[in-house]
């Protein structure tokens, strides 16, 4: 099997070699001048005039159905650009199994990216995380259901999807952090600005789980 290095020690199998005929790499050869172009005054305007973030995190709204990046550096972390779903599945509240068409809730970090998705392109989220294992009633994880991405198009089934042009943005975004943990935080609503939390029927667990996504979203700037 060949292996693909994208960071100082993360290697990733080479999904081209078996699911398409592109490379991390030769996706972003054929987008970055344009995402360039696209992106170069929101990165500006965060303090990158002529390079990337070497950080950043993701954070998404269900009830708003926004898509935020933000980059973090030693002047703090900055908004860069947001996008919004394209498309949306199930209702708020942490995704519970495989099938229910959930986006899961928590806080997670990009896995990989994939750019031969179905989808154009997509960035795999890590669900389900140590949390949702603890708080799940299976004794095997795979029925908790999984393969939950960020990706293009306009369709979706637990997933989050942004589009063509967004999707480019934000993988191009994402391979030039990917030295660095990416945090991943997906949020029923932006707590920053309706503090309230879901009553969430199938669960008791919904209050601990909104605290500690909650004290992550107090650390972002709000719009």
């Amino acid at each position: 099997m060949v292996f693909l290095k994208l960071g100082r020690s993360i290697y990733m199998p080479m999904v081209n070699k078996i699911r398409g005929k592109e490379t991390v790499e030769s996706r972003i050869d054929n987008i970055q001048e344009n995402v360039w172009n696209r992106l170069e005054k929101d990165l500006e305007q965060a303090g990158y005039k002529m390079d990337y973030p070497k950080e950043i995190i993701l954070a998404a709204f269900k009830e708003e159905r926004i898509l935020q990046v933000f980059s973090k550096d030693y002047n703090g972390i900055k908004l860069i650009k947001e996008y919004p779903f394209t498309a949306f599945s199930g209702e708020l509240g942490p995704k519970l199994k495989e099938g229910d068409k959930q986006i899961p809730e928590g806080i997670y970090k990009v896995e990989y990216l994939n750019p031969n998705s179905s989808y154009y392109l997509s960035i795999k989220v890590s669900y389900p995380n140590e949390f949702d294992k603890s708080k799940t009633e299976f004794t095997n994880v795979s029925e908790m259901g999984g393969d939950i991405f960020i990706h293009g198009k306009s369709a979706t089934i637990g997933c989050i999807p942004i589009g063509d042009e967004a999707i480019e943005e934000v993988f191009l975004l994402t391979q030039k952090a990917m030295n660095n943990t990416i945090k991943v935080i997906i949020s029923p609503r932006d707590f920053r600005v309706n503090s309230n939390y879901p009553k969430i029927e199938k669960i008791d667990w919904e209050n601990e789980l909104y605290d500690i996504i909650n004290n992550e979203l107090k650390t972002l700037p709000s719009r």
